[in-house]
């Protein structure tokens, strides 16, 4: 009997993902993103915020679908735009395998000394409420959020309040899948497909422009093209691109679980030329991404 379809669980999800970023030239894509144009972005935060100490300090919160390595590259560049400057960076993060993993991170990072790390082990949405049961609305100077607004309740919502925490001239960067990805095109096309497991909302760029342009905030879109090799998704049996179909549908051993047919017309949905090109026999899926800068 083929066990039933049921959705990843969050240590089931933090090994799809992995598989993923292994493959994919996700964090390449962010590297080419922070150093363009990341130092011109930092150097518009002008607030200088003095303690008793005198000490200039910077604000930063980071809201996951994990990428630590990228949020610390992003904090050495507001070090190296800024130098001298205290940074107290605060991190909102469900999955405690994620917020290990950042942790352990800023232990073996010996440069990070000007740097203060609060982590909350947090959604989004029970941040936003602890914030406003508290009272206490602090404000940031930099705010990002990476490939995360798919897994949120209320989207508009989200976006209007972390805009209202940015300080006076604060930023926020929000990393979001472009329109000309795959990804776009199997959601629109393909969507009955995917199956009913995956509960995330099917949203890119124009999605997350059109809620800004509502809230008429100023903002700026940059594209940035990249890639995910997935040909061994099209292998029987490999354990990689099984791990590969998990992330893509959300859902634990979607080969070993999904009805044949459904199996099929995935795999020929990924290879539809919207979706994946073909580059020395190897199948490359879209995996552009848009990088939303939002003023305050």
């Amino acid at each position: 009997m083929i066990p039933s379809m049921r959705s990843l669980t969050a240590e089931e999800y933090v090994e799809a993902f992995k598989a993923f970023l292994e493959h994919s030239t996700e964090h390449q894509c962010m590297d080419e993103f922070n150093k363009e144009q990341m130092p011109t972005i930092v150097a518009g935060i002008t607030r200088l915020c003095h303690h008793m100490s005198h000490k200039a300090e910077h604000s930063s919160l980071l809201l996951g679908d994990f990428l630590a390595e990228v949020d610390l590259k992003m904090i050495r560049i507001l070090q190296a735009v800024h130098p001298g400057v205290f940074i107290d960076n605060e991190i909102v993060e469900p999955n405690p395998q994620h917020v290990a993993a950042y942790k352990e991170l800023v232990s073996q990072a010996p440069d990070l000394q000007n740097v203060s790390f609060i982590w909350h082990q947090l959604t989004s949405l029970e941040y936003e409420q602890q914030v406003k049961e508290r009272g206490t609305h602090k404000k940031f100077d930099f705010i990002h959020m990476i490939q995360m607004l798919y897994r949120v309740e209320d989207i508009p919502s989200t976006i209007k309040f972390f805009h209202s925490c940015l300080d006076h001239h604060g930023k926020l960067l929000i990393i979001i899948l472009s329109d000309s990805s795959g990804w776009a095109s199997l959601w629109k096309k393909h969507r009955d497909c995917l199956p009913a497991t995956d509960s995330g909302h099917y949203i890119t760029c124009s999605g997350i422009t059109e809620v800004l342009q509502r809230l008429g905030v100023q903002h700026r879109v940059y594209e940035l093209p990249s890639g995910w090799d997935i040909t061994e998704c099209f292998t029987e049996g490999d354990a990689v691109g099984g791990r590969m179909m998990d992330f893509l549908t959300g859902t634990k051993n979607f080969l070993g679980t999904a009805p044949a047919a459904l199996r099929r017309r995935l795999q020929q949905a990924l290879r539809q030329p919207e979706c994946s090109s073909t580059r020395g026999g190897r199948v490359i899926f879209s995996n552009n991404l848009s990088m939303i800068v939002v003023e305050s």
